[in-house]
């Protein structure tokens, strides 16, 4: 049993070291845009471009980051099984919330134009 904690004390604290080194990389990158000021800009955005990269693929080495590349492949899959409504039915639904939306604000409109007579009759 002890065999088994020494083991995951172990991994968690390689996993600790992969997620300090994904934040010393991000550092590294914004450090080093500001440092790197008078460099035209698209060698700058070039270079956090790369550290972000080289800190993505770090993370996706850690439990939690394959858990995520995980569940984004498992959403992938799902958004392939989703029916998507075709042009005619996204224009029609589109139009009947629009003709709601304007019937709502006209009889919010008239509501408050009435309740306003009304209190400014009361009121005086």
């Amino acid at each position: 049993m002890s065999e088994k904690v020494e083991g995951r004390s172990g991994s968690s604290a390689l996993e600790a070291v992969k997620w300090l080194l994904v934040v010393a990389l991000v550092a590294a990158a914004v450090v080093g845009n500001s440092y790197f000021s008078d460099q035209p800009t698209l060698y700058r955005v070039i270079g956090v471009a790369a550290v972000a990269l080289l800190a993505i693929f770090v993370a996706l080495q850690t439990e939690q980051g394959k858990a995520f590349n995980q569940l984004r492949k498992d959403s992938m899959v799902e958004m392939r099984k989703v029916v998507w409504p075709s042009r005619q039915e996204a224009l029609q639904t589109t139009l009947i919330v629009l003709v709601f939306v304007v019937i709502v604000a006209l009889l919010l409109f008239l509501l408050d134009w009435i309740l306003g007579g009304l209190m400014s009759w009361v009121i005086g």
